[in-house]
């Protein structure tokens, strides 16, 4: 399969994308969760260039592959904090809005609360925000595995 597009991006949306970037960095949650929230996110959308770009940055930053390769099945795997299990599950609710599912419950939220102020849930939000939009911009234009923008 080959990309689609083969255009450099725009430069307007370069710099807006670097704006979110940075109010999502600025929110006071550690940036080891929010890759993990962006692999996650992306293995539920099937994009394997934010898949790749995750997993490479996160082993970067010093994650342990153990954990990285059970992002996946979280749930099921005594790797993760229940702060991180709760920025998860507040990301995969985020996600999976399709077809009456029932997207971000109260239940959800607040367990998020119990664990993030704010500012860091609302970086969370953008965190899986962005990545849902990335998600579904590189599986449009078929964007290719490999590159670690």
């Amino acid at each position: 399969m080959e990309a689609r597009l083969k255009a450099a991006a725009n430069p307007d949306v370069t710099t807006a994308i670097q704006h979110l970037y940075k109010a999502i960095h600025s929110g006071g949650v550690d940036h080891r969760l929010l890759g993990l929230v962006h692999l996650r996110v992306s293995q539920i959308n099937g994009c394997s260039p934010c898949v790749h770009a995750s997993v490479t940055g996160a082993r970067k930053a010093g994650e342990s592959d153990e954990r990285l390769d059970h992002v996946v099945a979280w749930r099921e795997t005594p790797f993760y904090s229940e702060e991180e299990r709760a920025a998860l599950a507040l990301a995969e609710a985020a996600t999976r809005i399709q077809d009456g599912a029932p997207g971000v419950t109260d239940e959800i939220w607040e367990a998020a609360a119990g664990h993030f102020n704010d500012e860091q849930l609302g970086s969370i939000v953008l965190e899986a925000s962005l990545t849902n939009l990335f998600n579904r911009i590189n599986r449009a234009v078929r964007e290719q595995a490999g590159k670690t923008w």
